[in-house]
C-alpha cells in the first residue's frame, strides 16, 4: 500500500483533483518525459494512482502524469468524517465589528457544489494543495481521538471572491468609523483580515476551520471501504463567530510573521481567547499547520507554500465539477 493512502479515510485513487496552475501532462512519471498536453489552471480530473511525487490522472480527453505538489485535492473525497459548511457558496457570514458588509453578508459569493459520485450525494467542493491535505487528515485524526471533528468552512477561494470582499470592506471602512477602527487600529491593518491581493486561499495552502463535538456517528460503506460519517454534532462557541473580520477575532496581541512556522509560539495570547479555540489550534498545529495571528479559524501550511513557491496559483478560476469514482 502507498503510505499516503493510510493517511486518508478513503483511497486517494478515484478522488477528484484540480490543477492549481498550468501543468504539463507527462506520458510517464518523469520530468524528462514527453508531454501530451498542458492542463489549464483549474482543470479537473480523476486521480488514478500515485507514484512517489507524481499522480497518474484521467481527464476527459487524456491520461498521464502530473507533479502532485502543484495539484489540489478535494477533501470530502478522502475525509468524509469532516463536516463541511462552505457558507461563502450559499450565504456568506462575513461581518466586521459585528456589522454586515454590503453585497457580501448573506450573499452567495460563488458556486462550488454538486453531485459527487463517490459520496453518492450533493457535496461541497473543498480543495487544498495535496501536501496540505495530509496535514488536515492528521488534524482530523487528532480531533476524532477526543470525540471532536473539524468543521471546515473553506479551503480554496476564487480570486474574484477575495477581491470583492476586500473591496467592499475597504469601502465600508471609509464610511463607518467603527469598522475602520476595527481593521486599522495599530498594530493591525486591513491586510490581516482580508488580503486585497492574492491570498493563501487562492494559492491552496490555507483553510478556514472551526471545531464541533460529535454527538452521533456511524460507519458508512463507500464502494469497498468503510468510513466514519458524523450524523449529529454541536459546533463549539468560539470567542467570536466565524468570519468576523476585525481585531475582535485576533488570537494574539500583535501581528506574527506569517512565513515563520514557529513565531506564533512566542506570541502573547489575548485574554478573550477561549479553551475551544486553543483546542482547535492544538489539533491543527500538532499536525504541522501554522495559525494566523488575526483569525482564530485560519491555518496555513508553510511546507506546501515552500514546495510551490516557484509557481503559485493566482486562483483565477471557480471549481464547479467533480470527477470522483466510487472506490473499488
Amino acid at each position: 500500500m502507498n503510505p499516503n493512502q493510510s493517511l486518508f479515510e478513503l483511497p486517494l485513487n478515484g478522488a477528484t483533483g484540480y490543477a492549481s496552475v498550468e501543468l504539463p501532462l507527462y506520458k510517464t512519471a518523469d520530468i524528462s518525459a514527453k508531454t501530451s498536453q498542458k492542463l489549464a489552471a483549474g482543470s479537473g480530473f480523476c486521480i488514478l494512482q500515485e507514484h512517489a511525487d507524481w499522480w497518474q490522472i484521467a481527464t476527459k480527453q487524456n491520461t498521464g502524469w502530473i507533479r502532485s505538489a502543484f495539484a489540489l485535492l478535494n477533501l470530502p473525497d478522502v475525509l468524509p468524517s469532516i463536516i463541511f459548511n462552505c457558507t461563502n457558496t450559499y450565504a456568506a457570514i462575513y461581518r466586521s465589528s459585528e456589522k454586515a458588509i454590503p453585497e457580501i453578508t448573506g450573499k452567495q459569493l460563488y458556486h462550488s457544489r454538486g453531485y459527487n459520485k463517490r459520496l453518492q450525494k450533493d457535496s461541497y467542493i473543498v480543495p487544498v494543495l495535496y501536501p496540505m491535505s495530509k496535514k488536515i487528515a492528521q488534524a482530523q485524526k487528532n480531533a476524532l481521538s477526543q470525540g471532536d471533528t473539524l468543521l471546515v468552512y473553506e479551503g480554496f477561494r476564487p480570486y474574484t471572491v477575495q477581491e470583492k470582499v476586500a473591496s467592499q470592506l475597504a469601502d465600508l471602512a471609509q464610511k463607518d468609523k467603527k469598522i475602520k477602527a476595527g481593521i486599522s487600529t495599530a498594530p493591525w491593518e486591513l491586510e490581516w483580515f482580508i488580503a486585497d491581493s492574492t491570498s493563501n486561499h487562492q494559492r491552496g495552502y490555507a483553510f478556514d476551520v472551526s471545531l464541533a463535538k460529535i454527538k452521533k456517528s456511524r460507519k458508512q460503506i463507500f464502494g469497498a471501504y468503510p468510513a466514519t460519517v458524523i450524523t449529529d454534532y454541536e459546533e463549539y462557541s468560539m470567542y467570536t463567530p466565524m468570519h468576523e473580520l476585525s481585531r475582535l477575532s485576533c488570537l494574539y496581541t500583535a501581528p506574527v510573521y506569517t512565513k515563520d512556522p514557529v513565531a506564533w509560539k512566542k506570541s502573547s495570547l489575548r485574554s478573550v481567547v477561549n479553551k475551544e479555540a486553543l483546542q482547535l489550534q492544538k489539533y491543527c498545529v500538532t499536525a504541522g499547520l501554522t495559525p494566523l495571528a488575526s483569525e482564530w479559524w485560519h491555518f496555513n501550511d508553510l511546507d506546501a507554500r515552500a514546495a510551490t513557491l516557484s509557481n503559485q496559483s493566482k486562483g483565477n478560476y471557480i471549481l464547479t465539477d467533480t470527477y470522483s469514482q466510487i472506490p473499488a
